[in-house]
């Protein structure tokens, strides 16, 4: 069989594979060694992952390219610059872990083979070998509840829609966003098929979902189980939580596990997190809880690792103390801002770790799916070593990883932690960095790196005390009011570094843009949305108060990558839906309007032709498609009479986000789905018009 190598050197550069030699070592350790035979570099290591990782590592720091979210193709000289000294890179941590629950709602709800092809080779160039796989997971419950005699109306009321199934897995909510069309499933089996598939040929151990214990929160009434009530969830209704006394847990548990293997075969690793974000577990035995999810997990692979996230509460102490060394791996989900593991300075400190459980060393860094700059680059070095010289941490640290809830964000900060277990010894931000704005842009330009100085020493070095979620938000994202302070309840507005330092920084990128076409699209995409950023919260400081509401509005027009359309907000079903319909109805001309014919389903035409032609793709795929359909059925009702009224489309996008709230709180965790595109500028800045003039209140019950 070809070596899975080969074919990513040909997906980066078709041909490239016939300039190297891949060499498979056998070793008891992860390591990969570059060197040369003649003409040809050499890439040994003791897998493919570690094989991909050294020619990562070639790639970056002896031909100068930069494999990323922003381009997974190369093109590599004639001629590879030869590897003159043999260099060898080990690691005694044998876990590279990637991605969290929420990246599959915020980032990948809606990914094709295409793009997961992408991801699989990006993992792989980065050593990673055992990132979470819970696509298609909704195929095994809904096969689940067949077999428990749910009709397919109850099962469509259990599993949500594919922008929240991230909260849904974690046992928070049921059914928003739902339900799916048949068509969806049978997509998600099939694409989960293709991703473990070439997972498994690198060699990558997929995480699966696991069971443990839940169950629709009417399962009581229709199965006549022994449950307990996890409560709510922001104020969404959590599923049940079956109780490990209840005869008939071991067969409920036994169902999904032959469901998930039919389907996507055996794991090593199971993934999951019983009672996440303050679940209520009030009258559970937290000890037998965690016996049974484990027995059962045990039963369906006697090999298999439970992998837990280490987030607030979680793990509960009770849940994991009586379960054996090495059958846990718990995940330290934020290392770099609230470590779990043993730093006495931590917020969420834990006197005693983890206890005798392994664990990973975590990066979160993204919520929200947000995109902005951020980064504690000391921090995730230091702590890195820190938790390697503790004598009781490092006795149980089993390797790194990188959780965020969004990714294609932020790369520098990626290549950074994925690097830390090739790294033996300590190092600086800027002995690291210096080599690392060589490999990005291909040239050691004196002007970039001082430009990246200013990043990594301002806005890419976020103080250890402070616990930030995340990059600052545009305060042009929020819910339009003449004084707004923030945009996610979670959201730190201080600065912690100075916005000028930025800009600076973009104006120094940009003024070389000419060296490397990588340096122009850097500043560009990246720097450039983060300046726009911070010069928007220069001028609300300038707008301050007293009736300037309309400026808000025209700023929100002018901001093409902001939001003032509440992607934030998704409350209803229907709001993926009328968000792309929108989009698509926003999109057509006068002259449209007026050739549509007054026949029913006319104007939803035009807008499914507008909505596949248009440059920017306002429908990615087929599998979007519905959702313009059905999204332009609920806008266009009122716009058949006449031609577009801007007031009359924005009141009708308004009505249809009325409704109330489960609580105040719930602002903060109401992910986006990425099947969502914002609204066009001008319909932003139409919408925003409206609801102050209607006075529509931020915090009323018919806010948008």
């Amino acid at each position: 069989m070809a070596s899975p190598v080969t074919g990513l050197l040909e997906r980066i550069d078709k041909g490239a594979s016939k300039k190297f030699i891949i060499e498979q070592v056998k070793s008891d350790a992860d390591f990969f060694e570059l060197d040369q035979k003649g003409d040809k570099v050499v890439i040994r290591g003791n897998n493919y992952v570690s094989i991909a990782t050294g020619l990562n590592w070639y790639l970056k720091y002896y031909a100068g390219i930069h494999l990323s979210w922003n381009g997974m193709q190369a093109k590599l000289p004639a001629v590879l610059p030869p590897v003159t000294k043999k260099e060898r890179r080990e690691t005694i941590l044998p876990y590279r872990y990637d991605l969290n629950y929420c990246t599959f709602s915020y980032s990948m709800a809606f990914w094709d083979w295409n793009r997961w092809e992408k991801e699989i080779d990006w993992m792989a160039l980065h050593g990673i070998n055992i990132p979470l796989a819970v696509t298609g997971a909704e195929a095994v419950w809904h096969n689940v509840l067949d077999k428990l005699g749910y009709t397919k109306t109850e099962i469509n009321e259990f599993i949500s829609g594919p922008g929240f199934f991230a909260w849904w897995l974690m046992n928070n909510l049921e059914g928003w966003g739902g339900p799916n069309p048949d068509s969806w499933y049978t997509r998600q089996i099939a694409l989960q098929k293709k991703i473990l598939k070439r997972m498994r040929e690198y060699g990558i151990e997929p995480v699966l979902p696991g069971y443990c214990g839940m169950v629709p929160h009417n399962a009581k009434e229709k199965l006549g189980l022994n449950v307990s009530d996890p409560g709510t969830w922001c104020g969404y209704r959590r599923p049940a939580f079956l109780q490990p006394s209840d005869p008939r847990f071991e067969e409920i548990s036994s169902l999904y596990y032959k469901e998930l293997e039919k389907l996507y075969g055996k794991a090593n690793f199971y993934s999951m997190d019983p009672f996440h974000e303050g679940g209520n577990t009030a009258g559970v035995d937290l000890d037998a809880a965690g016996k049974a999810v484990m027995k059962a997990m045990k039963k369906a692979n006697p090999k298999a690792v439970w992998v837990a996230q280490a987030w607030q509460a979680n793990p509960r102490p009770k849940m994991i103390e009586n379960l054996k060394a090495g059958d846990l791996l718990i995940l330290d989900l934020t290392s770099e801002c609230r470590p779990q593991w043993g730093d006495s300075t931590s917020e969420w400190y834990r006197k005693n770790g983890y206890g005798q459980h392994d664990w990973i060393y975590c990066m979160l860094l993204n919520y929200g799916g947000n995109v902005g700059l951020h980064g504690k680059m000391d921090n995730v070095i230091d702590n890195f070593y820190l938790a390697k010289a503790d004598p009781h941490a490092s006795a149980t640290l089993k390797g790194v990883g990188m959780t965020p809830e969004g990714i294609e964000n932020n790369p520098v900060m990626y290549e950074l932690v994925m690097e830390l277990p090739w790294r033996p010894d300590r190092f600086t931000k800027e002995e690291w960095l210096k080599e690392y704005v060589k490999a990005r842009y291909g040239v050691d330009d004196p002007v970039v790196q001082a430009a990246w100085t200013n990043l990594a020493n301002s806005i890419y070095n976020s103080p250890k005390n402070l616990t930030q979620q995340g990059t600052h938000e545009s305060v042009f994202c929020a819910r339009p009011a003449e004084d707004v302070y923030q945009v996610s309840s979670w959201s730190e507005m201080k600065d912690y570094y100075r916005p000028q330092e930025v800009i600076e920084a973009a104006r120094l990128i940009l003024a070389r843009g000419q060296v490397d076409g990588g340096l122009a699209a850097d500043g560009r995409i990246d720097r450039g949305q983060q300046r726009r950023r911070d010069l928007d919260e220069a001028d609300a400081a300038q707008i301050g108060r007293g009736g300037k509401a309309r400026q808000i509005a025209r700023h929100a027009a002018a901001e093409r990558s902001d939001r003032v359309l509440p992607r934030q907000l998704l409350r209803a079903e229907r709001v993926e839906q009328l968000e792309v319909g929108a989009r698509a109805l926003g999109a057509l001309s006068v002259r449209e309007y007026k050739a549509a014919d007054r026949q029913p389903g006319s104007l939803q035409t035009a807008a499914d032709r507008a909505a596949i032609q248009r440059p920017d793709r306002i429908v990615r795929d087929e599998h979007h498609f519905f959702r313009v359909r059905h999204g332009a059925d609920l806008l266009a009702g009122p716009l058949q009479k006449a031609a577009p009224d801007p007031d009359l489309i924005a009141s009708r996008c308004v009505d249809r986000y009325r409704f109330h709230r489960p609580s105040t709180s719930s602002l903060r965790f109401l992910p986006s789905s990425s099947s969502c595109v914002s609204a066009s500028p001008s319909f932003s800045a139409m919408a925003a018009r409206y609801c102050m003039r209607q006075s529509i209140s931020p915090s009323s019950s018919r806010s948008i």
